[in-house]
């Protein structure tokens, strides 16, 4: 199994959450959403959700193509398995209430399978909380930001993926 190409972009999880999806296929999703809640990690075929535990500090998302099916990290926090089409062979990585954070150009369009792994969420989510906890009325006004950039813990959410096939076309009539 090689790496064929591998992209990573930082992110801020509006809203706790961070969306990977296809440059032409901005579609949201209620129910994949709402799997997101459950499962970390959830799509319809199109976008992905990646739901963090925190609202306000980075996040590094990495999107990882393999030439072969690859194999889930055994010791991920958490993993899920996932396919992502992209007919225009770019995604977008965004930020729910912030816009987007970046793109990623993938070695060419199609469908895509494989798992998505996170790791660091979950200290993430208790430095958040731990950091809101100790702040005080006689705070620093910037303590807050300080503590978010000096976070000691690395939130990641990485896609391992492999290339499986073409594109359905799109039919006119249901656009």
């Amino acid at each position: 199994m090689a790496l064929l190409a591998e992209h990573s972009i930082t992110a801020t999880p509006g809203r706790c959450v961070v969306e990977v999806y296809d440059a032409d296929a901005y579609v949201g999703d209620e129910a994949a959403l709402d799997a997101a809640e459950t499962q970390v990690v959830a799509g319809n075929g199109y976008h992905l959700y990646l739901l963090s535990l925190q609202p306000d500090m980075h996040v590094q998302v990495t999107v990882r193509i393999w030439d072969s099916a690859p194999t889930p990290l055994a010791n991920a926090e958490g993993r899920v398995a996932v396919t992502l089409e992209s007919e225009t062979g770019t995604l977008v990585v965004g930020q729910l209430d912030r816009g987007p954070a970046g793109e990623i150009k993938l070695p060419r369009p199609g469908i895509y399978e494989g798992y998505a792994w996170w790791e660091g969420r979950t200290a993430a989510a208790e430095y958040y909380a731990t950091t809101l906890d100790q702040l005080s009325d006689d705070s620093p006004e910037d303590a807050l930001l300080e503590a978010w950039e000096n976070n000691p813990v690395t939130e990641r959410y990485v896609l391992d993926l492999t290339y499986i096939g073409v594109p359905e076309p799109i039919d006119d009539e249901d656009l």
